[in-house]
Parts: C-alpha cells; structure tokens; sequence
C-alpha cells in the first residue's frame, strides 16, 4: 500500500518562523552581528578605547599625524594634582583624566636623583635633554620638589599627605618597571596627537545614541498619529494626512538644519531634531496598515464585546501592523546616522571636543590629498559599513517578514 508524504506546516510563532528565516539569510545575520559587536563597544566605550580621557581628547602636538602603526616610548610623569577617581561605570560613560602626563621621547638616562630624557621629535638629536626628578616622576608632590639627606635618601610629603623617605635606587626601579611605556597608534593620529581608534570609538556611541533615541521618537510620533488616523478616519484622518503631507514637502535636511537652528547646537538637540523629522514614513505606512485593518473579523468581534479603541488600537491592530514598522525602523536608523554625520559635518550638529565620524572628516578632509588621507577614509567608511550593515538588516527583515513567503 502506497502512501503519499504529506508537507506539514512548521510549529511555532511567526516571529519565531520569522526569526529562523532571517537567520537563513547569511548576510543580513552577519550584519545584525557586526552591529551588536559594535553596540557592545559603545557601552563598553572607555574601558576599550585606548585614550581613556573624556571626549578621548588627550593632545600631544608632538604625535601629531602620525601614521597607523606608529609606537613610540614615553614616560609617565606624575601630575602635582589632585585627580578624583570615578567609580567604573563613570568611567565607561564619561572617561578618567589619566594621573599621569605623557611625555614621549627618544632616550633617556638616570644620573642622581633625576632622569634625563630627550624628547621626541623628528630630528631628537638635536633637542636639548629635559631633567625631571624621580620622585616628581613617581609621586604627586605637595611641595613639588624633595629634599636630599645626608644618608643619601630622599624625602618628600605627597599632596594626600604621606612622609616617604626613600632611596634613589628604589625609584630608579619603579620608573623602569611602571613609568617606562610605549604609546601605539593602531590607526595613527590626528593633527592634535589625538589616537584615531579612539575618536573612532567614542563616534560609533554618537551615531549609535543618535540613532535610537531619534528611531524611538519617530516611533512613538508615527504610530500614534497614523494608528489614530488610519483607525478613526473622517476628519481626524484628512486633518493628520494634511499634517503628514505639509511635513513631508519640506526637504528631510533643510527641516533637520531648521530644527537644529531653533533648539540650539548641541549632543541631545540632534537625537530632538533627527526624531522628529524621521516619523513621517512610520505615520504613513501604520495608517495604511489600520486602514487595512480595522474591518477585520477579529476588530468587529472587539467592537462587539465592548472594548474601548484605546485597547483595540494597542492590542489587536498594533501587533498586526509591526512588521513594516520594524523594516523601516531599520531604514531610519540608517537615514539618522547618516544625518547625524551630515550635521556634524556642516558644524551644526555634535560640537567639539565630543567625537563623531561628522566632525572628524570635517576636521581631516582637507588631508585626502595629502599623504594623509586616512584620517578622513576611517570615519567615512565607518558610516558606510554602519548604514550598510542596517539597510541589509532591514532587507532581511522585509523577507523574513513577509508572510506570503514563510511556510
């Protein structure tokens, strides 16, 4: 007895169909991937970066434009000040000024109770050495300078008020072991010293921060006018889609710079005036989406059981009308980060010290035609990988999304 296979239709949810055909797709998985990792460095920020500083803005003139790759070694000189300690989710977020300062030189010697170094340059023969003493170099000093005993020791006061008594042997020791580094620039740095990898860091949780604070707003905007529109109809509808078509006549970029003008430069009037330029698309699709919608079966059986519209809009129509929400939600991530760097661009957007891809190839694009053209290539390839790594999510998301195509 013959007996035919039958295709039995897979168990579980949509999403979860969903979510196993988005992982088929290899290279919007891969994007979705290359995104966490580079969220996970954004929250980590400066516990990664190697210039832990607040806006990574530690200048020294001296490196100035140097190449990616480029190590020198320095020394650790103690600052004479008094240096608060943050706590280590301070220093995540906001950075630690270093204790220490950089002084990057060319060699060095000890004779006494001072090290002689000279410093770094591009022809350092010619450089006078600079003589610091070694517990200057070792110890925040109250009075910044120690006293020579007749044991051949030195004593000092530090500024938190320790006596230390010590030898010159001894600092010699702790110098070589703990004040002797070298710096790397893994991606070389910018015309003020400043370590590119950083900048590049700290950029991504700009472009990142600006791209869902002004996705959330542009949600919540978006699908509260069209879910009203689109539910109720009549007046209500043909006054928001008048509200909808006035916004979307006006240029996305003149409206932003307009925006930005009347709030003011600055970090958060960006994610403000991005957010509210991006709902118009949400406000359309999720009207469209109601229309459809709200002469189902299931809306008139709510109807009839009395619910109220506010929980017929929020519970049973909302859930069904994400799926395009979610694919252009995507999108507008790419379209902020992409407007966010336009603005930084133009010096209307993030303001300096703070670091972002925007402002650093403003500050660098000058160099394409030198011999120093990465400092502008880093920073745009970062937003081209990043806005390509959201449209290939959103492009995932569409197909695995559409429930034509899940079986």
């Amino acid at each position: 007895m013959w007996f035919s296979k039958k295709k039995y239709v897979s168990s579980g949810s949509l999403s979860q169909l969903a979510w196993k055909r988005f992982r088929k797709n290899k290279i919007a998985f891969g994007s979705l991937v290359f995104v966490v990792f580079s969220m996970i460095i954004t929250i980590a920020g400066y516990l990664v970066t190697p210039d832990h500083s607040p806006m990574a803005n530690e200048q020294n003139l001296a490196l100035s434009n140097k190449k990616p790759g480029f190590s020198v070694p320095v020394l650790l000189v103690r600052r004479n000040e008094d240096i608060i300690e943050n706590s280590l989710f301070s220093r995540m977020l906001f950075g630690q000024k270093s204790s220490y300062q950089k002084i990057p030189f060319s060699s060095y010697r000890f004779s006494g109770n001072h090290i002689f170094i000279r410093e770094y340059t591009i022809d350092s023969t010619s450089m006078p050495e600079i003589r610091y003493s070694l517990a200057d170099v070792v110890y925040p000093l109250k009075d910044g300078y120690a006293v020579d005993t007749t044991q051949g020791k030195l004593r000092f006061t530090t500024r938190d008020g320790r006596f230390i008594k010590t030898t010159p042997g001894i600092l010699r020791e702790t110098i070589i072991q703990n004040n002797l580094r070298r710096t790397t620039f893994l991606l070389g740095s910018d015309r003020y010293g400043r370590d590119v990898l950083s900048q590049l860091v700290i950029g991504t949780r700009v472009s990142l921060s600006v791209g869902f604070i002004s996705v959330l707003i542009s949600l919540l905007i978006g699908i509260s006018l069209g879910a009203i529109a689109g539910y109720f109809g009549g007046k209500v509808d043909a006054f928001i889609i008048w509200f909808i078509n006035v916004i979307w006549a006006v240029p996305t970029l003149l409206l932003v710079i307009a925006i930005t003008f009347a709030l003011g430069k600055g970090f958060w009037q960006v994610f403000v005036a991005v957010g509210l330029t991006m709902w118009v698309e949400v406000a359309r699709v999720v009207r469209g989406q109601f229309m459809s919608l709200r002469e189902k079966d299931f809306v008139e059986a709510s109807r009839a059981l009395g619910y109220k519209n506010s929980r017929i809009i929020f519970r049973h129509i909302l859930p069904n009308a994400l799926a395009p929400v979610i694919v252009i939600s995507a999108a507008n991530f790419a379209s902020a980060i992409l407007l966010e760097a336009g603005l930084s661009f133009l010096g209307i957007g993030v303001q300096p010290p703070m670091p972002s891809w925007g402002t650093m190839i403003r500050e660098n694009y000058g160099y394409i035609i030198l011999d120093y053209a990465y400092l502008a290539v880093f920073p745009g390839l970062a937003i081209m990988i990043m806005v390509l790594a959201f449209m290939l999510i959103g492009n995932g998301l569409r197909d695995a999304l559409d429930v034509r195509t899940i079986d």
